[in-house]
């Protein structure tokens, strides 16, 4: 890839460009959007009926129209006598998917690969999946790239995509635009995400601001992002439950920086429900109509804007060092737009929980002056005026 500034390498569409045409003929029923996750974030797996059901309000309060079923809904994993056609003995999955079914909100499993691959599993699951109405499967642990694996890869895409699932390959390697050719192939992961700041120092703000020129080059990724237990990077600690390293505005602006069709939230309801910011992620689109790169540079920050139908949204990112950027908005049609803003509080320097969000009227004319403080960011959303009115 070739380009005369690092933004134009993230706005090439050239790998996925390099893949076959979509071969299938029906793709009405592979549908973007955001999920909630019961996993890890708030400790150990805690599979139970009333956990999984708080997850599903979850994503029904903020209008998200999935949520994802972790690890042990069928059991131990990886054992010869896993099953991933049987719940687990506490979990009722009718009672599950009607409940999730009267709250809008469709689910999805997690697999362990060596589960499905069993005696050619998926081959009995992923009918009855369709038949429970589940949105697609997260397939975790491959953790290889051999020409054997790359294969058994294409034989769940196009199996899943007979019986309408989308497909999660989670412990996997780096996309390479098969996304183009089977589109309900809709993330992976391949990325050092969120989920290290449990067990590891390494996802700071520098990797942070490296990752959209890098790994996401190759493609989607599964990152997780939506921690909203911020701390500074000198009190961050491998605790439970988890905290990240970055801003509130930083964690939002993830959203919009990070490109990932199935859009993984990680954080616990308690976290997010009527906290500061959580606003912005309601309803929040997880494919765009254009991109735009305005300003950065690997591993110093990173500003992007993104198209949804009228309305545009910015997303900036800061390293340690903390920085006041300008932003052109010409890319916009000439006109008035409401713009509302998260952006890092004076104080979140201290505690970069705070934020302060303003709305106010601007003209495609106007530059976007943008603060961030270390490890911070900044979010927008831009929504034409009607003249009419």
């Amino acid at each position: 890839m070739l380009a005369d500034r690092p933004g134009k390498l993230i706005e090439s569409e050239i790998i996925q460009n390099l893949n076959p045409p979509c071969a299938l003929s029906d793709v009405s029923w592979i549908k973007p959007g955001m999920s909630a996750w019961d996993n890890w974030w708030s400790g150990d797996v805690k599979m139970d009926m009333p956990t999984i059901k708080k997850y599903i309000d979850l994503a029904s309060a903020q209008q998200w129209p999935y949520m994802l079923i972790d690890w042990q809904w069928y059991g131990e994993f990886n054992k010869l006598e896993a099953d991933i056609t049987k719940p687990a003995q506490q979990i009722n999955m009718p009672e599950i998917l009607a409940y999730a079914k009267a709250k809008n909100v469709k689910c999805w499993v997690w697999l362990y690969n060596t589960d499905v691959d069993r005696n050619n599993a998926f081959e009995k699951a992923f009918p009855l999946y369709q038949q429970w109405g589940l949105a697609g499967v997260k397939i975790d642990f491959m953790d290889r790239d051999d020409q054997q694996m790359v294969n058994w890869y294409r034989r769940i895409i196009t199996a899943a995509a007979k019986y309408h699932l989308m497909v999660d390959f989670h412990g996997a390697f780096k996309p390479d635009g098969i996304i183009r050719t089977y589109p309900n192939m809709i993330t992976r992961e391949g990325v050092m995400g969120e989920e290290y700041s449990k067990f590891s120092n390494r996802v700071t703000p520098e990797h942070n601001t490296t990752l959209p020129f890098t790994r996401m080059l190759a493609g989607q990724m599964d990152y997780t992002p939506g921690g909203f237990l911020n701390v500074t990077k000198a009190n961050f600690r491998q605790q439970i439950p988890t905290v990240v390293m970055n801003t509130r505005c930083a964690e939002l602006s993830k959203f919009v920086i990070y490109e990932s069709p199935f859009t993984v939230y990680c954080d616990a309801p308690e976290n997010i429900l009527g906290q500061p910011g959580a606003d912005f992620l309601k309803a929040m689109p997880t494919v765009w109509d254009d991109t735009k790169v305005l300003a950065g540079y690997p591993g110093e920050y990173i500003a992007i804007a993104k198209q949804s139908g009228k309305n545009w949204y910015v997303g900036a990112m800061n390293n340690s060092t903390a920085r006041s950027i300008s932003l052109d908005l010409t890319f916009l049609p000439a006109g008035k737009y409401s713009i509302t803003t998260w952006a890092d509080a004076s104080a979140a320097d201290a505690d970069p929980k705070k934020l302060v969000k303003t709305t106010r009227v601007i003209n495609s004319q106007q530059a976007l002056q943008v603060k961030m403080v270390s490890g911070g960011g900044f979010v927008a959303q831009i929504t034409p005026v009607d003249s009419n009115k």
